[in-house]
């Protein structure tokens, strides 16, 4: 019976998915390649002073990416820091040095990573004009960077990749401003709350007193999940009430995560001009995001281990409104599109099954990623895909007519390496300086041993792939895993988009190739697996190692 409900679950999902994915992959494109300017759109080039009419060259781009992104870092530390002068404080005290440092940089970097409980460390005005307008222009900024990689192979010999800010602004205004606005609507009328009534004291029905927090909820809600940012309003995260309180609004908020990532490649068919790339492309995403469910939802099931075995299943920590499949569900799209939103204690799973979310986060969450995100790290992987296919038939590799030389596969190769060398370099270093290693064992780690070890690797997982989500157990609110782990968010983000946008200026630049006799189709289904393979023995060949030292080992024992 478990399996009916799982296939019906996968089904209506895929079912809604499908429907979405042609009208809105067809509008995404449309925004970015559209000539014409909004009238709101126009006065905010005026006041920034922008020319929507002219291109960036790759640099430039990247320059107004980083500048764009530092402003929002600076930004939402100084309002964290001046909290307790701010309206709508709610009376609470501006968070530590470290704290708001960490909690800036995970908002800038679309990670939404809390070392905090969001309803008794910052107030109203932080949530919405800090928190909630990051989750706006970070996930702004992931599809832009997206754009410019997709232009990049519909280019011929051109100088520039777009224009960051029309991009931006673009991707702000006409997708992810309207769908939040009707989603928030939505959420309200499944009872989700949207108020300003900071904290409520009521009577219980057993006669004692109890503080109820409130909030604009719905509309942060909404944006975290459509924008895979993740953070929530209260600490329980979509298994509290106030955020998540039925079983159709669980479905829903699984489709908010999904409903961008999966649609972005009919954007990336349209724009090159082959829809066909763009079905590619979903299949492997689809095919690793239904594998990774499967599997979840089949460990958790089996409840392997000596607690759930005497229990008769693992229930500790799912969400007990939805079931197994529901948390199952919900977790394997929260990790595999970097959103980190829970519904579930991922910390409470079997230990094979916990593994299943670092896993996704591992991949480089291409299953199916976050917003924009996604797309750029799995064309990044098939340019990977392309090099080596190239090297097996003896020709110089070709994706989309643009030739992959030194400098692309250099550069989609330091793409791949920066991830994991943050996780395995953060945890080491957790584990390897003295001082550091009494920190985290004694006051971080709430599981000593080797779960211990894997809440750590989860965190530094976490980070480094913009997800956000945690093995709970692990106190994070410390001096070395706040700033370890902020620094991690910074560098697992804009590093790689340095990479990606040099990858798209050099790619533009080039004139195509014709199509010949040997050329390699990329659209059939034995470059699908080809791409679907390479994903996972790049994951295999990096993390087993250290899977071996936390979940495997313990899933083992």
């Amino acid at each position: 019976m478990t399996w009916v409900y799982a296939l019906l679950a996968l089904a209506t999902v895929a079912i809604i998915l499908g429907v979405l994915y042609r009208p809105f992959g067809d509008y995404m494109a449309w925004v970015y390649t559209s000539r014409k300017d909004w009238k709101v759109e126009r006065g905010i080039y005026k006041i920034i002073g922008v020319d929507s009419k002219t291109e960036q060259t790759w640099q430039a781009y990247l320059r107004s990416v980083l500048a764009f992104s530092a402003i929002g870092l600076l930004i939402v530390y100084a309002l964290q820091r001046l909290q307790q002068w701010l309206p709508y404080s709610l009376g609470l005290e501006a968070p530590s040095e470290h704290l708001s440092f960490n909690t800036a940089a995970s908002f800038v970097g679309n990670t939404n990573w809390q070392s905090y409980s969001p309803e008794l460390t910052v107030g109203y005005t932080v949530q919405f004009a800090g928190l909630a307008v990051q989750n706006f222009v970070s996930a702004a900024v992931g599809i832009a960077v997206a754009i410019a990689l997709v232009r990049s192979f519909a280019y011929r010999r051109s100088g520039t990749i777009g224009n960051f800010w029309v991009d931006l602004i673009r991707g702000t205004l006409r997708i992810l401003l309207p769908i939040a606005v009707v989603g928030a609507i939505v959420l309200m009328i499944g009872g989700v709350i949207q108020n300003f009534n900071g904290f409520t004291t009521v009577t219980t029905i057993t006669g004692a007193t109890q503080t109820i927090p409130g909030g604009p909820t719905a509309s942060q809600e909404v944006i975290k999940l459509l924008g895979t940012n993740g953070g929530g309003f209260f600490n329980a995260n979509s298994s509290h009430p106030f955020e998540n309180p039925t079983a159709w609004t669980n479905v829903f908020q699984v489709l908010l995560m999904l409903a961008i990532p999966f649609s972005l490649p009919r954007t990336f068919g349209r724009m090159v001009g082959d829809n066909r790339q763009g079905y590619a492309i979903l299949s492997v995403m689809a095919i690793l995001y239904v594998a990774s469910f499967s599997i979840l939802t089949a460990l958790e099931s089996a409840g392997m281990g000596t607690a759930p075995e005497l229990a008769g299943g693992a229930m500790e920590g799912k969400e007990q409104r939805f079931g197994i499949i529901g948390s199952t569900l919900f977790a394997t799209t929260s990790t595999g599109t970097s959103t980190g939103a829970v519904d579930s204690m991922h910390d409470s799973y079997t230990a094979l099954g916990g593994m299943m979310p670092m896993l996704n986060m591992m991949l480089g969450e291409v299953t199916p990623g976050g917003v924009g995100s996604g797309i750029y790290a799995i064309l990044i992987l098939a340019v990977i895909a392309v090099f080596i296919s190239g090297l097996l038939i003896g020709r110089t590799p070709e994706y989309l007519g643009k030739k992959i030389g030194p400098r692309e596969i250099k550069l989609a190769a330091l793409y791949i390496l920066v991830m994991p060398t943050l996780v395995l370099a953060g945890t080491a270093l957790s584990f390897a300086i003295p001082g550091v290693r009494e920190e985290v064992e004694n006051t971080s780690i709430w599981n000593p041993g080797i779960h211990g070890m894997s809440e750590v690797l989860y965190a530094f997982t976490s980070a480094a792939n913009n997800n956000g989500s945690a093995f709970a157990g692990l106190t994070a609110n410390t001096p070395w895993l706040n700033t370890t782990l902020g620094l991690a968010i910074l560098l697992g983000r804009f590093v790689p988009i340095v990479f990606v946008l040099a990858l798209a200026g050099s790619l533009a630049a080039q004139d195509k190739v014709p199509t010949t006799s040997g050329t390699l189709p990329t659209h059939r289904p034995m470059f699908i697996g080809l791409l679907t393979v390479v994903t996972i023995l790049v994951t295999a060949l990096t993390f087993f190692p250290v899977l071996a030292l936390g979940p495997l080992a313990e899933g083992l024992m």
